[in-house]
């Protein structure tokens, strides 16, 4: 079982969804784009500019998604990812989506997160007494759900690892597919032995 969501829907921020999606295939996983709808999808780019105190957006790329939330059994990966940008605010509530969330803390199988993307798994219920980053203004979102804000690159609580914008990707990144890593050879194990 090497797959791993990705969870994007229109407005996704690019470089949030594109570093997660290639680390992936480089550890030799394979992620699987999941959306509202299994189509394609508009990308954006975020970016605090020059005499700007909010962020810009820029158009970005298109991603295709490979399957719909609807579709997803989550018994099948290993872990999932939440991008940022603005989809996460509008797929929150998504039921299917809801549900599968709950399937990965409660299963406490490797969770990422980064930007906005932390307002999936708090609307889900899933933050609670749990320390991440996020973008700074989404400490509300979290903090509301009962999640504690931590402004890191990198914040690592159990099986859940978080960064705050793409430009931690270098520092969280790594301790999420460590993770996968281990628990693919946990995986391993277990099939041995049983």
């Amino acid at each position: 079982m090497d797959k791993v969501l990705v969870i994007v829907g229109d407005a996704t921020e690019t470089v949030d969804t594109l570093y997660p999606y290639f680390r992936l295939q480089e550890a030799g996983f394979q992620p699987v784009v999941a959306a509202p709808e299994k189509r394609r999808y508009n990308m954006v780019l975020h970016e605090i500019g020059p005499n700007w105190d909010i962020t810009r957006e820029f158009e970005g790329y298109k991603i295709d998604a490979d399957i719909a939330f609807r579709d997803v059994v989550p018994e099948e990966y290993l872990g999932i990812f939440f991008s940022g940008g603005r989809a996460p605010e509008y797929i929150r509530y998504d039921e299917d989506l809801v549900a599968m969330t709950r399937h990965f803390f409660d299963a406490n199988k490797p969770v990422g997160c980064v930007c906005h993307g932390v307002e999936i798994p708090a609307y889900a219920g899933c933050v609670k007494g749990r320390r991440m980053a996020t973008v700074p203004k989404c400490q509300f979102d979290l903090e509301v759900c009962g999640g504690i804000f931590v402004d890191s690159g990198c914040v690592v609580d159990g099986n859940l690892v978080s960064g705050r914008t793409f430009h931690d990707h270098g520092q969280y990144m790594g301790h999420w597919i460590r993770l996968l890593i281990e628990a693919r050879e946990e995986q391993l194990v277990q099939a041995v032995a049983g």
